[in-house]
């Protein structure tokens, strides 16, 4: 290959996931847009725990039947994946913005997050089979910067919450419209050379994902990391504004505080992300998950200790557990798109995000009775269950005859 045709291949390859990445936080940002409103929408409206919990749990559920209805289909490989996303994106921006024109406390608040949820079904696993097209033994690197992006995109309603004066309105509109923007940019993205041709229709290929014994064990990994997760980022907030009340004099002060520590707990992660990539693809899938696991694990034990301490201290472990909680979770799907067979990747990749998001609907929704039975200072300690599954399967994945294909082949321990 000359090297002209080599330096226009990079340049592509570096605009192309420039402007995926670039997408994927805006787009990302809707996921979490009404759980970001959620402590305001307590004070305005009187909304219960159950009901505030249906604002994250709603999406959860529309993104798992997204996924099972893409991965049936196979939509993500046998469509354009820059149409997919765009389409995608303009809907959840519709479904999003309409919460504007409802009662906050109306049921249709509800569906609108449904339809949000389904539609993401068309961004985040296409997000990560875009990038992936463009890997060059670096998948761990080029699915983190993907998942990076997910994790500020999952952090920007906070933001938005808090630079709006706490107005929920504001963190709304402002979602929406960042999606339609990335669903105009998204068209610019270039398709990498490692796409495969597009498979027929056969809904059996989903199955794969569990009856093939590398994929399965990845896909419990994922399980694992995917219990804690979703749990600790849709509840972390308010975890944060309970303890503040107790140490800050101004309610105000005390709502702004945590909307920003919410913030940068959640899209610290991006550091992890990116910063897991780079190490796993040096050390091993393997050695970066059971890592990340177990000090995430840690942490979700060793948060309810500083309930109502010192914000100091609580604040640093939040951003400790911030990056360590997120920092394995591209490599999952790296995993899969390195297990899997090149035309089957976003199929595999969207049955991975079905399972691990359908069980994130059991977790959301049981902090608040956790936090009612045993209050804030021992709600999260549950949460390290899912850690500690998910460091059992890497191991077992890091003796597969399968685990060659991770990474190059790299298996280090520290």
């Amino acid at each position: 290959m000359s090297d002209v045709k080599r330096a226009s291949i990079l340049t592509d390859r570096a605009v192309a996931i420039t402007i995926i990445a670039v997408c994927q936080v805006p787009a990302m940002g809707l996921w979490f847009s009404a759980s970001a409103i959620v402590p305001a929408l307590i004070a305005e409206a009187a909304l219960d725990p159950a009901r505030a919990s249906l604002f994250t749990s709603a999406v959860q559920l529309g993104f798992v039947l997204g996924t099972l209805g893409s991965a049936f289909l196979g939509l993500a490989d046998r469509l354009d994946p820059r149409r997919f996303f765009m389409a995608s994106a303009i809907v959840a921006a519709v479904a999003n913005a309409a919460i504007l024109a409802l009662d906050p406390a109306s049921p249709l608040v509800v569906v609108m997050r449904f339809v949000t949820g389904v539609c993401m079904a068309g961004i985040y696993p296409v997000g990560m089979k875009l990038v992936s097209t463009w890997a060059r033994g670096d998948m761990g690197l080029m699915v983190g910067l993907l998942v990076g992006a997910l994790t500020l995109g999952s952090a920007s309603p906070h933001l938005f919450n808090a630079l709006g004066g706490i107005d929920w309105r504001f963190t709304i509109a402002a979602a929406s419209v960042s999606a339609l923007v990335a669903a105009g940019l998204i068209g610019f993205a270039g398709i990498g050379p490692n796409r495969g041709p597009a498979p027929p229709f056969n809904p059996r290929f989903a199955l794969r994902a569990w009856t093939t014994p590398s994929l399965r064990l990845a896909n419990l990994g994922y399980l694992g990391h995917m219990w804690e997760l979703y749990a600790m980022w849709a509840w972390i907030g308010l975890f944060l504004h309970a303890s503040f009340r107790q140490t800050m004099a101004d309610e105000g002060t005390a709502a702004v505080a945590a909307a920003l520590t919410t913030f940068a707990t959640i899209g610290i992660g991006a550091v992890g992300c990116i910063g897991g990539g780079l190490f796993a693809d040096r050390l091993g899938r393997t050695t970066l998950t059971i890592a990340a696991l177990a000090v995430s694990g840690c942490c979700a034990i060793a948060i309810g200790f500083l309930f109502g301490g010192s914000p100091a201290l609580l604040i640093a472990l939040c951003l400790v557990w911030g990056i360590a909680i997120v920092a394995d979770s591209a490599q999952f799907s790296a995993s899969i798109a390195e297990l899997s067979d090149r035309s089957l990747v976003g199929t595999m990749l969207t049955v991975q995000t079905s399972m691990g998001f359908l069980l994130t609907l059991l977790t959301i929704h049981l902090v608040p009775p956790l936090v009612e039975a045993v209050g804030w200072e021992n709600a999260f300690a549950f949460l390290a269950i899912g850690p500690a599954v998910g460091i059992v399967a890497m191991w077992r994945l890091r003796t597969d005859p399968d685990a060659v294909r991770l990474a190059e082949g790299n298996r280090r321990v520290f």
